[in-house]
């Protein structure tokens, strides 16, 4: 387990996504790629951003940009001050609900994200799993 959100984080999360055997069944069908903006909140002093390559139960590749951020063409992008995802993350807020109220913005195809909602689920039990600190 790891601190959220830092590059240690973003590479247990990858070995987290790869290593289970749940996520793998329920996102098998899944092609797409995400991106997460973390706008500064709280303890969060500046932007940083995770891409991860989601590929068919597998996460082929991740990225922590604290630095220069550089502008990710992705399927799916995930946007919101770090508070709105430390709830998440913390159970407080459900990610479904943080979505339709736009505490956490989507850019992507929502149609796609709706009917895979079991992923989106359980994508975000492994990242609840995966982090025992925040920054």
């Amino acid at each position: 387990m790891a601190k959220f959100p830092t590059a240690e984080w973003t590479q247990a999360f990858m070995d987290k996504l790869n290593s289970d055997a749940q996520y793998a069944e329920i996102a098998r069908n899944w092609e797409g790629d995400f991106s997460f903006v973390i706008d500064p909140g709280e303890t969060l002093t500046r932007q940083v951003a995770i891409y991860l390559d989601l590929w068919h139960g597998k996460c082929l590749q991740a990225y922590y940009y604290d630095e220069t951020i550089p502008k990710m063409n992705t399927a799916f992008t995930l946007s919101a001050p770090y508070p709105n995802f430390k709830r998440v993350l913390k159970g407080e807020l459900h990610p479904m609900q943080a979505m339709m109220t736009r505490k956490l913005h989507v850019k992507g195809n929502m149609s796609v994200m709706m009917r895979s909602v079991p992923t989106v689920l359980d994508f975000v039990r492994c990242a609840k799993e995966n982090t025992d600190e925040f920054v």
